[in-house]
């Protein structure tokens, strides 16, 4: 381990040489006596390396927290080397990214808080990275389609349809503004792959319930994606009422997380009673969240970001705990919830409920957020209960 004496006592040599800190992470000592902190990883097999700043104006400890955070994104497969290639173009004023902003701009007064932050983080995730700084009008479809085709080589097949969409809104704002002459994502229509219909995957046997149970306390990658699973699992929400969800949305000392109505799917406010795990969690996350103002619970792993995980993360998540899209996705855990709490003999009326589905029928469509709040409010610890017990009964061996 370095220390700060050391990265200061070190001179240069007539070769280049490196003083390790850990966690690939060194000092580089040039002839030149410039020093530069770097990290060596591994991403799909490839070795890369990452400057991380000149010493001294980059301490030791700020080195090591830019390491770590860096650190995080790789633990979800995210190539933080790519993350930043946008940065060496500047993207002009007609680029790809500059028009997209600027389209997002002119539509997100129309839209719901949540979909402005999904459509940006699809942007910034999936097309940014690969065609941001590049000028619209010299975009084709093949870049469009490379671009796309590595969110399907993830398993997110339905991100890849979705961001498609939203590109061609892009291209058709350009159209519009005189900057190209036609929408290069109407030659796509066909090239992507499309979802299976049928119900999202889902584990609802007891016993393998209880070993992804395991798998989720056991998962090496970032503490807020195994927290964010947890709670998943704990609160049976759906996916993107997660990831958006903030903190003044919480009230600790009652207990409840109210969902704000225009982050709900039925777009009517919703009512999640704590268990004494939610809250667990909810404590964990606090105290290793990097960063301490943001309004987000789960936040975004990507480097200077306020945003909340992106949906693909908790997809990679389950995949790298052997839990692919056939097996279990991160909307699954709705349908384990109503699996189990029905095969425990609860009041189906009450689960739905807690699900969020609403009735079409006028008479029984005459909602209210509190309604079965207390039966709800047993059965979600009940529940926590049950999950826990699963997980601490291992199978004889």
């Amino acid at each position: 381990m370095l220390t700060d004496i050391k990265a200061r006592a070190a001179k240069p040599a007539e070769k280049v040489y490196r003083l390790y800190d850990g966690g690939g992470m060194y000092l580089e000592v040039p002839p030149s006596g410039n020093k530069r902190w770097r990290l060596k990883y591994r991403v799909n097999g490839k070795e890369k390396r990452l400057s991380l700043g000149v010493y001294p104006n980059v301490g030791l400890k700020e080195a090591r927290e830019k390491r770590d955070e860096l650190r995080r994104l790789i633990a979800e497969g995210i190539d933080p080397a790519a993350q930043r290639c946008p940065q060496k173009v500047a993207p002009t004023a007609d680029s790809f990214e500059m028009v997209a902003r600027e389209w997002m701009d002119l539509r997100s007064p129309a839209w719901a808080p949540r979909h402005l932050s999904t459509t940006c983080q699809r942007l910034e995730a999936y097309i940014f990275p690969h065609i941001g700084p590049l000028p619209i009008d010299q975009i084709g479809p093949l870049d469009v389609l490379n671009a796309l085709r590595i969110v399907e080589k993830r398993g997110a097949v339905e991100a890849a349809r979705k961001t498609l969409s939203i590109c061609s809104q892009v291209f058709r704002y350009a159209v519009a503004s005189a900057r190209i002459q036609s929408d290069p994502c109407r030659d796509l229509r066909g090239a992507l792959k499309t979802r299976q219909p049928g119900h999202y995957a889902a584990i609802v046997d007891p016993k393998d319930v209880g070993a992804l149970m395991r798998a989720i306390d056991g998962y090496s990658g970032a503490m807020v994606v195994r927290c964010a699973l947890r709670f998943l699992a704990l609160t049976f929400v759906r996916p993107g009422e997660l990831r958006a969800a903030e903190w003044n949305e919480f009230d600790m000392e009652r207990r409840i997380w109210t969902i704000p109505a225009h982050k709900m799917k039925k777009r009517r406010e919703h009512i999640v009673p704590l268990s004494t795990q939610a809250l667990a969690v909810l404590r964990d996350v606090r105290a290793t969240a990097p960063r301490l103002n943001s309004p987000m619970v789960f936040q975004s792993v990507r480097l200077r970001s306020d945003r909340g995980l992106s949906e693909n993360t908790l997809l990679v998540a389950l995949r790298s705990l052997g839990y692919g899209q056939g097996t279990m996705t991160a909307h699954g855990f709705r349908a384990m919830a109503s699996s189990l709490l029905n095969g425990l003999g609860y009041n189906p009326d009450v689960i739905e409920r807690q699900l969020a589905h609403i009735e079409g029928n006028k008479i029984r469509a005459a909602y209210h957020r509190t309604e079965y709040l207390e039966e709800r409010t047993a059965m979600m610890q009940a529940y926590a209960d049950y999950l826990d017990s699963l997980r601490d009964s291992m199978p004889p061996r």
